[in-house]
């Protein structure tokens, strides 16, 4: 299964302040995140950000929040359970969703409760295993492995780049390498 950009969907979950302060990796999870919603700017891919209860658990970082489109406030675990979320999975288009790229916080509960319901939707879910986290290690290695076992595909925000450019012939290739050096 490859990622085409017309035809994928960048979901960026939860990376919000609060959850921050108790991730260990924080910065880099904000890092890859950021670099991949550049990327997707760069190359047309759609994208989303969705937020937990921004009330209680606060908002995105500011520099990554102005790469997506406004925040899309939810109470569920699973993004699918929040309407405009579902709404933009269903929105047809000039070309259907077929897989949708996810990243953010925490593995173990809204990146594998969107994940299933999007696997159960028919579509192709990659995770950047780079690009989330849970608070505890054994929440994220255990979750990443039933996952994949559910049929998503794991993979790095790297990847992904390199997927969605397909070749270093592409327009942007130059702008989406500087994003990895």
């Amino acid at each position: 299964m490859r990622i085409h950009p017309a035809t994928t969907l960048l979901a960026v979950v939860d990376i919000q302040d609060r959850l921050l302060a108790v991730i260990p990796t924080a910065a880099d999870i904000v890092a890859r995140a950021t670099r991949l919603a550049q990327a997707a700017g760069l190359l047309g891919v759609r994208s989303i950000l969705a937020e937990q209860y921004p009330r209680g658990l606060g908002r995105t970082p500011a520099a990554l929040a102005s790469l997506l489109p406004p925040a899309l406030a939810k109470t569920t675990f699973s993004c699918c359970g929040c309407e405009p979320f579902a709404a933009v999975i269903d929105a047809p288009g000039p070309e259907p969703l077929e897989t949708v790229v996810l990243c953010g916080l925490e593995t173990h509960v809204c990146i594998a409760q969107t994940a299933l319901d999007l696997l159960a939707r028919g579509l192709g879910v990659f995770i950047t295993v780079d690009a989330v986290t849970s608070r505890h290690a054994l929440d994220h290695e255990v979750a990443l492995r039933r996952l994949e076992g559910a049929g998503a595909i794991l993979t790095t925000s790297e990847a992904v780049l390199f997927e969605w450019c397909r070749s270093a012939e592409h327009p942007q290739f130059q702008a989406v390498r500087r994003l990895v050096l």
